[in-house]
């Protein structure tokens, strides 16, 4: 198949030196963007029987959830660090008892994992971000938020950033979280495990709306959660060069995901989600850590 990109260089001699400047930044941003992952490209349907659908040329899938089964899919490639982008419409109107998740995880009875899950809720009340991380197999790290907009009339974007020093969730590019790397104090981080992206979309009626006391409503049937613009900028576990050290040549690559942290902007944009959009924090929960809760609460959160 012929390439656009391509011919279009070949015509780069009638330009002028800033026009052709031009044309080069414009040619290297277009091909970052088709290099955006693409979910028939890089992802596979793992269950559903037919409840998950890539649609609009791999740019988007749909994942469906009725009284007899949910859906899903995962990557098929791993990644050790990285920065991972999904775009996603929540399911509208009565979601009581749904889950709909956006995660990393490795396999096996240590595994590593970072959680995005939505919990849904009756109509007119709002989505409970559930965020948590695993590491070594052990969890317990949850910190639940409110969303300060309507998750299912629009597309939003949601993020995980991963890199040695710390995990950071954002929305739309507000930080939600961020858990830092402790091991200097023996708090396990995620670190040594390749993970895979996963997503999906369940019923899980019995915890997941108002500590189970709402279910789900399957008149409602089916529930559907639309997923678009899957971005990985991430190291691939295995690949030549695969280690994210700082010798990559690639600009995408080398990207500020690295070493990215929170400025003083992020900072106070993180002070406020958590002020005023925190629902939950295992930090505080005394009475479920009567022994004390984890070290790395007593440090500072950024």
């Amino acid at each position: 198949m012929s390439n656009p990109a391509i011919k279009r260089t070949r015509k780069m001699s009638t330009f002028s030196g800033l026009n052709l400047s031009m044309l080069l930044l414009t040619l290297l941003v277009a091909s970052f963007a088709t290099s955006w992952a693409n979910f028939i490209r890089d992802a596979e349907i793992t269950w559903g029987d037919g409840r998950a659908k890539i649609t609009e040329a791999g740019r988007a899938l749909t994942l469906t959830l009725d009284q007899y089964s949910g859906s899903g899919f995962q990557s098929k490639k791993e990644y050790l660090f990285g920065r991972f982008d999904m775009q996603l419409k929540l399911i509208p109107g009565n979601s009581a008892g749904t889950v709909t998740t956006f995660f990393l995880s490795s396999q096996g009875p240590g595994h590593d994992e970072i959680d995005f899950e939505f919990l849904g809720n009756s109509t007119g009340e709002p989505y409970t971000v559930h965020t948590n991380v695993y590491a070594q197999g052990k969890g317990n790290k949850e910190q639940q938020f409110k969303l300060w907009f309507d998750p299912t009339t629009s597309f939003h974007t949601y993020t995980i950033v991963w890199n040695p020093q710390r995990i950071i969730f954002l929305v739309d590019n507000i930080p939600l979280r961020v858990f830092q790397n402790h091991e200097a104090i023996g708090i396990p981080f995620p670190k040594n495990q390749p993970m895979r992206v996963y997503c999906s979309l369940w019923n899980a009626d019995d915890w997941a709306t108002q500590g189970g006391r709402v279910k789900t409503d399957w008149t409602k049937a089916p529930f559907v959660a639309a997923y678009r613009n899957f971005n990985i900028n991430a190291c691939e576990s295995g690949s030549v060069g695969g280690s994210c050290g700082s010798n990559a040549t690639d600009p995408f690559k080398a990207g500020a995901w690295q070493t990215q942290g929170l400025d003083a902007n992020g900072r106070n944009r993180l002070r406020w989600v958590q002020q005023k959009q925190m629902g939950y924090n295992y930090c505080n929960d005394s009475p479920r850590f009567p022994q004390g809760t984890s070290a790395e609460c007593k440090q500072s959160r950024f």
